[in-house]
């Protein structure tokens, strides 16, 4: 049915529910004596405001008739009875009825003139003194000044959300600091994109603004490139192509650059082995400065060595039937021995039975050992494998947040973690400010152990971790290297090393957990995929498509990319009933029992475990399954393995549909059996540890289907992807930094 848009005016009567971070409100409207349930966006209203809501109709089956609002202004009443009934709701901090009524006997549709303009004429009233007069007005002025502020983003196309930003940031003076500078809303708390801050400016004098839109760019280039994994980039290029993007002069673009060096709004270092000069924004600085230097106290201060290791090592040997190789015994010896050890290997080379004899061997001489991975599916795979409690570093730290909406972790500097060894699980995967705030969290004399692979894909956050402590050379190393015998069973593993060594994977045999299937057609392929999923793998292996199975493609886009498979997947598997409720927005449409997937870090979503335990946040890459939407509240809940998180609209925003994901997703996880289709994608993503890093997501089955080529393409280009850090050279510096 037609949504039929209609403008209603009315005063709000009560307030139901109203959201102060987002705006979003549920409120009774009194127009013309008939109250209207509406739903929408309608920040910093309330009980006797006066509004003028555009929107429809719309009939909930279980809440009945709502007017869903789209677009809501806040009119200032003009009569003497409007006024008296504003007053007398108390909206306004300081007036109750009777106050309200006095004021207004005796200024009549004066009443808010004299408030605003004239606040000491207040005192005429009996028992307002001067401190209550303005008081009055400065909680008048606070109304009146978000509701201004509403309208005058408006025509900026600014969110009545992203205001509700603005305001709680700024406050009454948003209007007069956005009309100095516009790209104060770049800046944190706000974070409204450049490119949209820019337009804004196009009304301000270019001459006066020149300086402050150069800063913003600037700012705005680095941060950019952070999301592509980069802590820093080179001054050159950064000046290069800032000048390009705001068309200005590159030598007015390096004056303003120095400018931030010398205030340290960014930070400026140069590169040990090349000079080149690299520029930072403060956060990541201060993040790798004091990850080297942690590092390096950890190194000069090492816990006590455990004694009759060999012995104790000879103990394990006869309780677990084998003995380790020669390259695991090191790597016991040395993370008993050292303050700091990375483990490091593929998969099939014993990194899991080297792990389990350390954690044994430490809990034997009484240590207390704490165990994270970056993921939750990590952590429970760490969990099942060691047999030992493991935490996300998330929980490990005690995650909470601050009223700003940015994560704080309660173990810290000043409250550390309670441990005697700290093991890190897929190290690969931690970015630099995690990894900073982890090391904050470490006490000194506290043993760590990192375990990863380095050659699968470094961390979706800024930063390469495992990758510059292991190319700085002053933390002791031991890369497994040899494949156990019960692992040359599995073609999975034997095929990983292959491709990790640029060899072509053995793709003829048919009776193993490791198949190709050739085909050349994008179309047959994609109906293959969606049949091994919803009939031949259930069927075969009892494997479900919700829980076992899971697509990973290189890249979103193309007719193989995770886009068209979702939707294709979605159709197939979960396709729309008459029942089923499902959402729609921007480019997704989400339904009621679809796979889902978190994309970004958010600390703020609730939920509740199936023990009871509640807590809030969901981080980037959990996959869970949609099962309720309610349209009224703007609720949605998912679960993730054994927890349900409550959603809002707004949080939803940064959930996909998760049937198939790209492989950098799927960091972190282990699959029972994983498909990926083989294409030609973007070539950027045509390269061999992100074929690897999939190749080693899957457990017990693989099945590649497409085209040999594209596969031999991925494992011909051995180019990692690049990325600016400096960790590595902080590391290797001289000098004792004291912290």
């Amino acid at each position: 049915m037609e949504k039929i848009s209609q403008e209603i005016t009315g005063v709000v009567d009560s307030m139901i529910y109203a959201n102060s971070k987002n705006g979003y409100t549920i409120l009774r409207l009194d127009a013309e004596d008939i109250l209207i349930t509406a739903v929408g966006t309608m920040p910093g209203v309330g009980v006797g405001d006066q509004l003028k809501v555009t929107g429809y109709y719309t009939h909930h089956p279980k809440y009945g008739e709502q007017f869903v609002v789209k677009d809501c202004e806040r009119c200032k009443p003009k009569t003497t009875s409007a006024i008296l009934n504003y007053l007398s709701s108390r909206s306004i901090k300081g007036i109750g009825p009777l106050t309200a009524q006095r004021i207004v006997d005796i200024f009549q549709e004066k009443t808010f003139d004299i408030i605003e303009n004239h606040p000491e004429r207040l005192t005429e009233i009996r028992g307002i003194t001067i401190q209550k007069a303005m008081k009055i007005h400065d909680e008048v002025k606070q109304a009146n000044g978000f509701s201004d502020l509403l309208v005058y983003l408006k025509q900026y196309n600014i969110t009545p959300e992203e205001t509700v930003r603005i305001w709680n940031v700024y406050g009454i003076k948003s209007k007069e600091l956005i009309e100095e500078n516009p790209f104060v809303l770049c800046e944190n708390g706000v974070e409204i994109p450049f490119s949209r801050v820019n337009e804004i400016a196009l009304s301000h004098d270019k001459d006066l603004i020149r300086e402050p839109r150069t800063r913003a760019a600037i700012l705005h280039t680095i941060s950019h490139n952070t999301h592509n994994g980069h802590t820093c980039v080179p001054s050159d290029k950064l000046i290069e192509v800032c000048s390009a993007y705001i068309h200005e002069e590159q030598e007015f673009v390096s004056d303003i650059l120095k400018k931030m060096t010398d205030d340290n709004s960014v930070y400026k270092t140069i590169n040990s082995e090349s000079g080149d000069e690299y520029i930072y924004l403060p956060i990541y600085y201060q993040a790798e400065t004091y990850i080297a230097a942690r590092i390096k106290m950890l190194l000069r201060y090492p816990p006590s060595e455990i004694q009759n290791i060999d012995a104790q090592i000879e103990n394990i040997e006869k309780s677990v039937g084998f003995k380790y190789a020669n390259l695991q015994k090191e790597a016991i010896r040395m993370a008993l021995t050292k303050g700091v050890l990375i483990l490091t290997g593929g998969p099939g080379t014993g990194k899991t039975t080297t792990l389990n004899a350390i954690i044994k061997i430490l809990k034997n001489n009484g240590e207390r050992v704490l165990l994270a991975a970056p993921t939750g599916r990590a952590a429970q795979r760490m969990n099942k494998v060691t047999n030992c409690d493991a935490k996300t570093i998330h929980r490990l730290l005690e995650v909470e947040w601050n009223e700003g909406d940015r994560p704080i972790f309660t173990r810290n500097e000043q409250h550390n973690l309670r441990c005697d060894t700290l093991v890190l699980d897929e190290v690969s995967m931690v970015d630099s400010l995690l990894f900073e705030s982890l090391l904050k969290a470490v006490p000194l004399g506290c043993r760590l152990l990192f375990v990863g692979d380095n050659n699968q894909l470094p961390s979706v956050g800024a930063g390469n971790v495992l990758g510059d402590m292991i190319e700085s050379g002053i933390i002791p190393t031991v890369v497994l290297n040899e494949i156990f015998r019960q692992s040359m069973q599995s073609l999975i593993i034997i095929n990983a090393h292959k491709i990790n060594r640029g060899e072509k994977p053995i793709i003829d045999v048919k009776d193993n957990d490791f198949f190709f299937l050739k085909n050349e057609n994008p179309k047959v392929v994609l109906n293959t995929i969606v049949d091994l999923c919803i009939r031949r793998l259930p069927k075969s292996y009892g494997y479900s498509p919700f829980e076992d199975i899971q697509i990973l493609s290189p890249s979103k886009i193309g007719a193989l990319g995770t886009t068209e498979i979702n939707k294709a997947m979605q159709q197939a598997i979960n396709p729309q009933t008459q029942d089923k409720i499902q959402i729609t927005f921007k480019d997704k449409l989400l339904r009621i029992g679809d796979k889902v997937m978190q994309c970004k870090n958010n600390y703020n979503i609730p939920w509740t475990a199936s023990d009871g335990t509640v807590g809030e946040g969901i981080f980037n890459g959990d996959i869970g399954i949609l099962r309720s939407i309610d349209t009224i509240q703007k609720q949605i809940i998912i679960s993730f393995d054994n927890k349900e998180a409550k959603y809002t609209y707004e949080d939803i925003q940064d959930v996909e549909l998760a049937y198939c994901c790209t492989i950098h997703k799927s960091q972190g996880n282990e699959f029972e059996a994983v498909i990926i289709p083989m294409y030609q994608s973007p070539k950027q993503l045509m390269y061999r540890n992100l074929l690897y890093t999939g190749v080693t997501r899957a457990k017990r089955l693989l099945i590649l289907i497409g085209s040999v080529d594209a596969m031999m393409s991925m494992i011909d280009n051995y180019k990692k992807t690049t990325r600016f850090t400096g960790l590595k050279d902080f590391l290797i510096e001289n000098g004792d930094e004291e912290l």
